[in-house]
């Protein structure tokens, strides 16, 4: 079965930085668009990045000139390097792999299990 496993989470202070990634791991044949969520208490998970497999990147406005998401050329890996960051950007950050595997002949989605980023004093 496919995994999603993100990491780099945790606490920093205001105008800090962290790096997140995400690693999809199994019978893995291609994946096309790669992304990042967040969602904080009370709120709807929401689009961060998305990043598709030619290198094309979107960002939500509320993030860009800040955040920058990248994949490597295998399309395994995806990284979400957050500069200056805020208050708001506190949430639990969820990676999405679009995959097509050896076994099967449709796409899915799979999610990680959400990486925790809390910035605060």
């Amino acid at each position: 079965q496919v995994q999603v496993v993100e990491s780099g989470g945790g606490l920093v202070q205001p105008g800090g930085s962290l790096r997140l990634s995400c690693a999809a791991r199994g019978p893995i044949f291609t994946i096309n668009d790669m992304a990042w969520y967040r969602q904080a208490p009370g709120n709807q998970r929401e689009l961060v990045a998305s990043i598709t497999n030619s290198g094309s990147a979107t960002y939500q406005d509320s993030v860009k000139g800040r955040f920058t998401i990248s994949r490597n050329g295998a399309e395994h890996e995806v990284w979400l390097q957050m500069n200056n960051l805020k208050p708001d950007d506190t949430a639990v950050y969820y990676c999405r792999a679009d995959v097509l595997t050896y076994t099967s002949s449709r796409w899915a989605t799979y999610w990680g299990q959400g990486t925790q980023v809390t910035v605060s004093p």
